[in-house]
């Protein structure tokens, strides 16, 4: 069990583990060993998030979900096949505990008459301050 938060869990068994060669450090050793990893996760059939969470996660995971539904996470920035895998787990929960967060509503607020009066009288002054820039051949 993956612990996404102390009520939320994400059972190992829905999750797919691939390990692949990845490109970059590694010298001789890239060729030989697959060391990059690829988690998927079908959003749709996971029990760890309700309807509304899933619509933030699949909003959320942006190109890295595909046409089947599918959360495809690669990480191959270390050596190693394990910390690939530690790296790609810790991005899953990531991505999960920002969908489980319910984003606040935004309050439309309008300007107090104070800040309109202020607004206006600072746009009055710049204008003026233009107004005094400009050449006027009569006055030379």
């Amino acid at each position: 069990m993956i612990q996404i938060s102390p009520s939320r869990n994400i059972d190992e068994n829905e999750i797919s583990v691939e390990y692949f060669k990845a490109s970059g450090p590694g010298g001789q050793n890239i060729n030989k060993v697959s060391t990059a990893v690829r988690l998927r996760i079908h959003i749709q059939s996971t029990p760890s998030l309700s309807f509304e969470e899933k619509q933030r996660l699949i909003r959320l995971a942006g190109n890295r979900l595909t046409d089947d539904g599918f959360l495809i996470i690669e990480a191959k920035t270390y050596r190693t096949q394990e910390k690939n895998r530690l790296d790609a787990i810790q991005r899953l929960i990531h991505i999960f505990k920002a969908a489980i967060i319910i984003p606040k509503t935004r309050i439309k607020t309008k300007p107090s008459r104070k800040a309109k009066a202020t607004r206006k009288l600072e746009k009055k002054k710049r204008g003026e301050l233009k107004i005094n820039r400009r050449y006027i051949p009569d006055d030379w």
